[in-house]
C-alpha cells in the first residue's frame, strides 16, 4: 500500500469509527428515552437501538485497534454495522421524534460503506 493510500485508509477508518461512536451514543440516548410500557412498535425501536449501540461500539473498538490487521474480520464487522444501522434507521423512521437518530444511523452506514470501498 502506498503512503497516500495508507493515509486515506486510516482517515476513513477513523471517520467510520467516529460515526459508529456517535451512532452508539445517539441510540443509547434514544433507548433511554423510550418508555418500557410502550406499545410493541416502540419496544422494537428500543431493541433495535440497543443492538445498534452495541454493534457500533464493538465496531468502533475493532477499528480503533492498531493491531487490527485481519481485513476479512474487519470487513465483516463493518458490514454488520452498516446493516444494523440501516435497519435501526428504518425502525427510527417509524417512531415520532426519532428523526435525528435515524439520520445519525444513516450517516454511520454511509461511513461504513465508504470505508468498505477501501477494503475491496
Amino acid at each position: 500500500m502506498e503512503q497516500q493510500e495508507l493515509v486515506r485508509f486510516l482517515e476513513d477508518r477513523f471517520a467510520c469509527a467516529q460515526a459508529c461512536s456517535e451512532c452508539a451514543r445517539m441510540c443509547a440516548l434514544r433507548v433511554s428515552l423510550t418508555d418500557f410500557d410502550a406499545p410493541d412498535d416502540q419496544r422494537e425501536v428500543r431493541r433495535k437501538g440497543i443492538l445498534c449501540a452495541e454493534v457500533c461500539d464493538a465496531t468502533c473498538r475493532v477499528l480503533a485497534e492498531e493491531t487490527a490487521r485481519d481485513e476479512d474480520g474487519m470487513r465483516s464487522q463493518v458490514e454488520w454495522c452498516r446493516t444494523v444501522c440501516l435497519e435501526t434507521a428504518q425502525a427510527f423512521d417509524r417512531s415520532p421524534g426519532a428523526e435525528k437518530g435515524a439520520q445519525v444511523c444513516r450517516d454511520c452506514a454511509r461511513a461504513c460503506t465508504e470505508f468498505l470501498a477501501l477494503l475491496r
